[in-house]
């Protein structure tokens, strides 16, 4: 997951507290902080923190496939260029906050980069897909597939940081529609209060 996002630091958990992951957080300018919970190693749970004053979302993680599950991987090497960012279905205002608050994991990529980040939509469940365009003999280009891949479903989004357990919860995913009419919270309509305002800083983690 480090080679996902760009300048990120991969830390160990250990015996840190969230308190003390937060704190150390504000001290060196970290504009996001990305914690992973997994389950007999795999990623099953992803929290998106931005400091320093929110929002903070909340994932599942499902149908994992780490980079060395991808099929085409042997045949392919992951570039650390700033990826190009695809984002569809993002069309309620739901979609759109958590839309920014993916879009700005990710610095700005240059015009020739090999990267490619697709965030899909559908039923509600987001899925990732990590491309490079790679080169073909004769003189062909095409894209392979690198991982990681999972669907991730978002369930509540905060205000405040992860540490503050006092903020304000933005939004939450009601386990039981209230009609029997189905809908789609990230594609379609849905009611959404805040607007989305982040920075486009580098992101650490």
């Amino acid at each position: 997951m480090r080679l996902v996002f760009p300048n990120s630091h991969r830390i160990n958990r250990g015996n840190y507290v969230v308190k003390e992951l937060a704190e150390a957080c504000r001290a060196n300018n970290v504009t996001d902080l990305i914690v992973l919970h997994e389950h007999r190693g795999k990623p099953d749970a992803m929290i998106v923190s931005h400091f320093p004053h929110g929002p903070t979302v909340y994932f599942t993680l499902n149908n994992v496939a780490l980079r060395h599950d991808i099929g085409s991987y042997k045949g392919s090497t992951v570039s650390e260029q700033y990826p190009h960012l695809i984002f569809e279905n993002f069309s309620s205002k739901l979609g759109e906050r958590i839309r920014d608050v993916l879009k700005y994991l990710f610095p700005v990529p240059k015009e020739d980069s090999k990267r490619v980040m697709t965030f899909s939509t559908e039923d509600d469940f987001i899925s990732f897909r990590h491309h490079v365009f790679v080169s073909v003999p004769p003189k062909q280009i095409q894209l392979a597939e690198v991982g990681p891949r999972f669907e991730m479903k978002p369930y509540e989004i905060r205000q405040g940081t992860l540490e503050q357990n006092e903020a304000e919860r933005e939004w939450v995913l009601a386990h039981y529609a209230r009609t029997a009419k189905k809908r789609t919270l990230l594609s379609g309509p849905a009611s959404h209060s805040k607007d989305s305002q982040h920075p486009n800083k580098k992101v650490k983690r």
